[in-house]
């Protein structure tokens, strides 16, 4: 039985544009023309669209879209190894979720503030200069040489400030605590780029105590991924193996 655009677009609540615009992408395979020009599309193209709109969720519009296109036009292995980067991305995200927990765990308890007798003629710093820890102590603390803070800092972990007397480097109590979760990142084997963004997440979300209910929600978000991409493959073996379809 012959579809129309409105036919396919309906049960997904789409506009017919937009199933158009999916065959001129290649995301559907061609449809059959009436002797009047109108598109005809067939139980085939049904099941494409339910398969790239499955795989949406979990491969992204791109990746869904380059996939349906490989198998329209005959390149079986490359919409496998498409397939095979999304799920490798997924366990490189599942690394770097472990290893932001284990930073967090091996973080030492963060000092309770001790309060000091007020000094009504002398003027407070915003932070004592006895909470700065400098360059040297802290690669000591580390395990590292200066140089690699240097570049750590230029990578943009961690951006300490300067001394207003000798222009050296000063990192505040909450840089090291973010330091230490770098060292630890990096011995998980993760790259300068991604530690810098690791930290811009936890930095965005507060103190690192804070960041667990974060972390939460990122493995929540981690095994939806991971069960839309099973929806996704369970659809694309459904168009896969239909009757008009050869197998890969």
């Amino acid at each position: 039985m012959a579809l129309r655009p409105i036919d396919l677009a309906r049960e997904h609540g789409l506009s017919t544009q937009a199933v158009r615009n999916y065959e001129e992408a290649g995301i559907l395979p061609p449809a059959e023309r009436s002797p009047y020009g109108y598109r005809q599309y067939g139980e085939r193209h049904a099941v494409a669209l339910r398969a790239f709109l499955a795989l949406l969720p979990g491969h992204g519009h791109r990746a869904a879209g380059a996939i349906l296109c490989a198998v329209n036009t005959g390149e079986p292995e490359e919409a496998l190894r498409l397939i095979d980067e999304s799920h490798a991305l997924l366990a490189e995200d599942r690394r770097t979720l472990d290893a932001v927990r284990t930073a967090l765990d091996h973080l030492p308890p963060r000092q309770p503030a001790v309060a000091k007798p007020a000094q009504p003629t002398v003027t407070q710093p915003a932070v004592a200069e006895s909470e700065f820890t400098h360059i040297g102590p802290l690669a000591h603390r580390l395990g590292l040489r200066p140089a690699t803070l240097r570049e750590w800092e230029r990578a943009g972990l961690v951006t300490p400030s300067r001394d207003a007397r000798t222009g050296y480097r000063t990192y505040t109590p909450d840089q090291v605590r973010e330091l230490l979760i770098a060292e630890q990142l990096r011995r998980g084997g993760h790259g300068l780029a991604r530690t810098a963004e690791i930290l811009h997440r936890l930095r965005s979300a507060g103190h690192p105590d804070a960041v667990r209910p974060t972390l939460a929600a990122w493995q929540d978000r981690l095994t939806a991924r991971g069960r839309a991409l099973l929806s996704g493959a369970a659809a694309l073996d459904l168009y896969l193996n239909h009757p008009q379809e050869r197998d890969i």
